[in-house]
């Protein structure tokens, strides 16, 4: 294995370690509500979850293959109904994978 790979490994694995464990560790209870590192750490869960629905969208979205893109907007069409209904991320994950799941079976080619 090349050495910078190994070095860039261990670096984005120190630097995850350190993104959950310190949060944890940390008295954060003590930290005044709007300071700076408040909210920040506020801040970092709804960046993640929208960093990973574009990296998750990105490549339906690029594809030409308008199956994939009608499954897409039925799991998506479904979250954001569900979630505005009954303001449950729980319910409104489980009904855009079953929204997503009925989609692709009922488009998919029949072998």
């Amino acid at each position: 294995m090349r050495p910078e790979i190994l070095i860039m490994a261990l670096v984005v694995g120190l630097a995850n370690w350190c993104f959950r464990a310190l949060p944890l560790r940390a008295r954060l209870h003590e930290l005044p509500p709007d300071s700076p590192l408040a909210r920040f750490l506020g801040a970092t869960g709804p960046a993640a979850i929208g960093t990973l629905f574009v990296a998750s969208v990105l490549p339906y979205a690029r594809s030409a293959d308008s199956p994939r893109a009608i499954c897409l907007l039925a799991g998506v069409g479904a979250v954001i109904a569900a979630f505005a209904a009954c303001r449950s991320v729980v319910v409104a994950t489980l009904s855009g994978a079953v929204a997503y799941g009925v989609a692709f079976w009922l488009l998919s080619p029949v072998a």
